[in-house]
């Protein structure tokens, strides 16, 4: 898979062991190096993943928060900040995550790479549920508060 991982100046201390541990996984990483702001690297991870260049992102600023915010505002991206290997995996495998926010400042290399891993090696559920629910959020994310969830099943 081609990860694009991008990081701000305060998700520079794990810029490198994510990189290498998602390398040393097989993966492909696309790396868009490092910026102050970390709204431009939301954006050049979303453009990625939009253009097909990637098939999921990475990306990492000092608390995982803003650079999830930015990046979640981004049509088809669906981004979270993630500090733990289960949700890493769940939020893939039930809520079609496509790209993982951590923060550089919050955890340690060593979690930040088994929670990258975690990620990558996840896969999308086609559970009934699972579709039905991220096709409620689709919904949300199309009509915002007029959607209608009743008749999504």
């Amino acid at each position: 898979m081609i990860i694009a991982v991008g990081v701000d100046h305060a998700g520079a201390v794990l810029h490198g062991p994510v990189t290498e541990a998602l390398v040393e996984q097989g993966h492909v990483v696309l790396d868009l190096g490092q910026c102050d702001d970390y709204p431009d690297m939301a954006l050049a991870v979303g453009k990625a993943i939009d253009s097909g260049e990637a098939e999921r992102g990475v990306l990492i600023c000092g608390s995982g928060a803003g650079i999830g915010v930015a990046a979640s505002k981004l049509p088809g991206i669906y981004a979270q900040t993630v500090h733990d290997t289960y949700t890493a995996h769940q939020a893939v495998e039930h809520d079609g995550l496509n790209v993982l926010c951590m923060g550089g400042r919050v955890i340690g290399s060593e979690v930040a790479k088994e929670i990258a891993t975690a990620f990558a090696a996840a896969q999308v559920s086609d559970e009934e549920r699972h579709v039905r629910r991220r096709a409620k959020v689709n919904l949300i994310a199309a009509e915002g508060l007029a959607a209608d969830l009743e008749g999504v099943s």
